[in-house]
């Protein structure tokens, strides 16, 4: 089980770096990550991060579904995780 929390902390990483690659990909013009693969990540995971992410590059933020979606998925994610953590200790 101690594996899931490197998976997760990775996910998180990961969500965040891509929400600061598809901000300059959007400045540059060039070719952007789909929406649905950023909320993926957020889903499997990842939301602290991109909302962390979405925080810190300015991006998405204008986006109700992100600007709602991810901090309410990493409010369910850490009730989750502390809820595991008080039933496996």
């Amino acid at each position: 089980m101690e594996y899931l929390f490197y998976v997760i902390a990775v996910i998180n990483v990961v969500l965040c770096a891509m929400m600061g690659i598809d901000k300059l990909c959007a400045k540059l013009g060039k070719r952007r990550i789909p929406e649905k693969v950023l909320f993926l990540f957020a889903v499997l995971g990842g939301a602290l991060g991109g909302t962390v992410g979405m925080l810190s590059f300015r991006h998405k933020t204008k986006h109700w579904y992100f600007a709602v979606g991810f901090p309410a998925l990493a409010i369910l994610q850490i009730a989750l995780l502390i809820f595991y953590l008080s039933k496996n200790m």
